[in-house]
């Protein structure tokens, strides 16, 4: 496992050289959407009409902040469960998507797209929305603003705290651990 420092929006030379298990901090521009954005962007595709925001080579962050208290930039942004955004992912990464971060594992169907388009799944912790929010520096509703906490959001990362659980090489570190548990690697007596 390696510790790494990433620039997005993510660069073809940066997703290559990411590992499952390495530990990054990412900095830059993300998109943040969940369930209702998501499912509007695919529907826009399969209807053919542009979609609000360029994804391409861009991470979606799939998160619904809390409103921001006075004088801060967002409230609590901890990741939402990444499965639930599965069946609207594939068409995305089509898009040009180039990553996402979120909690938990991902599909099968989802784990050989990110393969194929060369893109990564990012881990962030779960329950740490408060402390989360503190590496957010910047925060705007880009598209969809009828949906609230569930509109497109840009925002400006720094130093965000992730682990990368699926590479391009389709490993996967939440399949990697179950698989260590089962042989007994890492119980405690």
């Amino acid at each position: 496992m390696v510790e790494r420092r990433i620039r997005l929006p993510l660069t073809e030379d940066a997703i290559a050289e990411l590992r499952a298990g390495d530990y990054v901090y990412l900095t830059g521009p993300v998109f943040a959407a969940r369930d209702a954005a998501h499912k509007r962007m695919v529907e826009a595709l399969s209807r053919g009409d542009p979609l609000p925001v360029n994804l391409r080579g861009q991470v979606i962050y799939y998160v619904g902040p809390t409103p921001a208290k006075p004088g801060d930039v967002i409230g609590s942004a901890g990741p939402t469960t990444a499965a639930r955004m599965d069946a609207y992912t594939i068409p995305l990464l089509e898009a040009g998507l180039k990553g996402a971060i979120g909690k938990g594992e991902r599909g099968h169907k989802v784990r050989e797209a990110l393969v194929r388009h060369r893109a990564v799944y990012f881990l962030a912790v779960g329950g740490a929305a408060a402390l989360l929010s503190k590496h957010i520096r910047r925060s705007e509703i880009v598209a969809y603003e009828d949906l609230g906490m569930e509109a497109v959001r840009l925002m400006e990362l720094e130093e965000f705290p992730a682990v990368v659980c699926n590479d391009v090489c389709g490993t996967d570190l939440l399949e990697q651990g179950k698989a260590q548990w089962r042989r007994g690697e890492g119980r405690t007596a």
